[in-house]
Parts: structure tokens; sequence; C-alpha cells
């Protein structure tokens, strides 16, 4: 296994995208990371079609496709790099039952190294969602502070104008 040829990190999370909800990877990504065209890499996904269940690939919709295409600079629109065909998405559950129709070496090492980087970014949205989730105990804490703080501040009010309001009582006991 030769370690140079391994793909950076940020190669692959780059070509990650949350579309429809979900964490996806586009056909031609996969396609330029597995090595191959990606018309190739559409035909093996036709010919296995049984393996790719809808929430393991679908196709985009033209706003999905057009949105993609004006987030991404390197997409152009330009005649002769303009796809024939909306892109397919393929879920990491998708792009898992890549590796079992796509058997280069090269296929299945990348594939190796996409769902790692799936793992990683599966733990980084739930180490943010404790964070999200610690913030918002938090703010209900310092919430309750500043309505405690109100209240005693009330409460002093309340104090000195009863102390401004208080008429001076009748000295009792013996006088000089």
């Amino acid at each position: 296994m030769a370690e140079q040829s391994l793909l950076s990190e940020e190669t692959i999370s780059n070509k990650i995208y949350f579309i429809r909800n979900q964490k996806v990877m586009l056909d031609r990504d996969l396609a330029l990371l597995y090595g191959v065209e990606t018309k190739r890499l559409n035909e093996q996904v036709k010919r296995n079609l049984s393996r790719f269940p809808e929430d393991f690939m679908f196709q985009l919709t033209e706003n999905e496709s057009n949105s993609l295409r004006s987030q991404i600079a390197t997409l152009k629109k330009t005649r002769g790099t303009h796809q024939k065909y909306l892109p397919f998405a393929f879920t990491e559950h998708g792009i898992l039952m890549l590796s079992s129709i796509l058997k280069s070496d090269k296929a299945i090492q990348t594939n190796i190294q996409i769902m790692r980087i799936f793992t990683k970014v599966r733990q980084m949205l739930f180490d943010t969602t404790e964070i999200k989730i610690d913030i918002l105990q938090i703010q209900k804490k310092l919430e309750n502070h500043d309505k405690n703080i109100e209240l005693v501040f009330s409460y002093l009010d309340e104090l000195t104008e009863k102390k401004e309001n208080q008429v001076e009582r009748v000295k009792i006991g013996y006088k000089k």
C-alpha cells in the first residue's frame, strides 16, 4: 500500500456537500477521486442499481445542481464543460456500496479514506451539537440570573421607597 498516493483529508472533505439534510458526495467528485470517468462510474452504478436505494443515492434536481454550480467557483457553465445529465449524489452508505462494485486497488483505498473522513465529520457534528446544548444550558442559567437580579433590584427599590416615605416617630424616653 503506497502511503504517498493517499489523498489528503482536505481534498476529500472539500467534496462533501450537505444536500437534502444529508452529507453527500457527487458522482463527478467520486469519479475523480477513484481515477475513473464519471460516465464509467455511473455505468457501474446503473448495472447494480438494486444496490443503491434512494437513501444511498439520488439524482439532484435542476435547482440543486444550479445552486451547487453557483456555490462552487470551479464549476463552469461554458460550452463543453456542461453536464448532459444531472449529477448523482451518494450518501455515506451509497459510497460504501460503491466499494462493492468498484474493484480497483485505488477505489478500495480511496473508499477507506472517504469512510474515515465521514466518521470524522460525524464526530465533529456530534461534538458541535454537544457544545450547542451546553451553550443553551448556560443561556438558560443566565436568563434566570437576569430575572433574579431584576427581582433583587425591585426589592431594593421598594425598601428605599419605604425608607423615604417613613414618617419620623415620636421618640419615647427621657429628654435632657
